[in-house]
């Protein structure tokens, strides 16, 4: 399977969250209280809307640079998704669309040609920007820092793994397993190769005031940084830790304690990885893609640890990169003299058996 950013995975293809908030509303933090600092030294970057709109570019500039800037979308016509499955004219008209209403704090308060319009980038930096996207494939979500993610909005940048759609389906699993047993509701929960954070926040909610905590752990400083930013924006640094740290290592203080565990880990095989679309394999994290000669690394390694980190009765949910791997991992997770029960295979979104849940014994 190619894995690839298409229009799933734009920040703005939720339409229902855009109509509760206004751009304004967004621009607020989630807390009252600022941020702490990151515990890594990695400051991560604030996202396009975030960001406070202290230029102003007369209108008439403007509309040239999103008249040139449409231009060059419109002549890369259906040249990307014929050699990488990427966007076509139409889907980068789109995100110049979206990219706009992040960078420019209210276009409609000027009329005339030489009114100023206030924005949050000046306009050498939209001419940048807009290169890097069309030019040189730079994700889109990089390119205005952000990826709205089931009903979050979440810091992304380069060294971090844009969360993708199906992904989604892990915090679904979790909150049909938890509603039925407040002994997993309750317990401690670990999200491995946590990236942007976005498993770790969702499961958080999930579990609620009274329920347990989540452990997020990072081998990338820069993803670590990310994830803490994000966890602070929605005020969850009372249950989540995050730590950064090579899969379980991080974790040896939870052995046989945590009540469930889940991860998206590297999974695509390393010789697909020069076949992926540009904007995932030019410029995504390897670290957060190789899963080595079949892709199986990372999985084999995530199961040997589920059976000593797991209490007697924990819970776990893997993504992988399809049936293949789902079937080879449950073969192997069942040669394990019944270290683990009830093991599933369940589908995405789109039909293909995409994850591989069970039970500690």
């Amino acid at each position: 399977m190619k894995l690839t950013l298409g229009i799933a995975y734009c920040p703005h293809s939720f339409p229902k969250l855009l109509n509760c908030f206004s751009f304004g509303s967004l621009g607020r933090p989630f807390c009252s209280s600022a941020p702490s600092s990151s515990p890594t030294c990695v400051k991560p970057q604030v996202p396009l809307y975030l960001r406070p709109p202290i230029y102003s570019t007369k209108l008439c500039d403007l509309k040239k640079w999103h008249d040139w800037a449409k231009g060059l979308s419109f002549s890369i016509g259906s040249t990307f998704v014929q050699s990488d499955n990427g966007p076509d004219s139409s889907m980068l008209c789109r995100e110049l669309k979206w990219f706009m209403e992040d960078a420019v704090e209210d276009r409609s308060l000027a009329t005339e040609d030489d009114e100023e319009v206030t924005m949050r980038v000046d306009i050498e930096e939209l001419y940048s920007l807009w290169k890097q996207r069309v030019q040189e494939r730079r994700p889109f979500q990089y390119v205005v820092g952000c990826e709205h993610w089931r009903d979050l909005i979440l810091s992304v940048q380069e060294g971090v793994l844009i969360p993708r759609p199906e992904t989604q389906l892990v915090v679904d699993i979790v909150s049909d397993v938890v509603s039925e047993n407040e002994d997993l509701r309750s317990g401690v929960w670990a999200d491995l190769g946590t990236g942007s954070g976005a498993l770790a926040i969702s499961i958080g909610r999930v579990l609620g005031n009274e329920g347990g905590r989540v452990i997020a752990t990072d081998l990338s400083p820069v993803a670590v940084a990310v994830a803490t930013y994000n966890v602070q924006r929605y005020c969850l640094q009372d249950k989540i830790d995050l730590r950064e740290g090579s899969w379980f290592e991080p974790l040896k203080d939870m052995e046989g304690k945590l009540a469930g565990l889940v991860s998206n880990p590297p999974y695509i095989p390393s010789e697909d990885i020069s076949g992926l679309q540009a904007e995932v394999g030019r410029h995504e994290p390897r670290l957060a893609l190789d899963g080595g000669i079949e892709g199986m690394n990372a999985l084999l390694h995530l199961c040997d640890g589920a059976a000593l980190m797991l209490k007697p009765g924990g819970f776990f949910a893997f993504e992988t990169n399809g049936e293949k791997q789902c079937r080879a991992l449950v073969d192997y997770m069942k040669s394990r003299s019944g270290s683990f029960y009830n093991l599933e295979i369940l589908a995405d979104f789109a039909g293909i058996q995409r994850f591989v849940i069970g039970f500690h014994q």
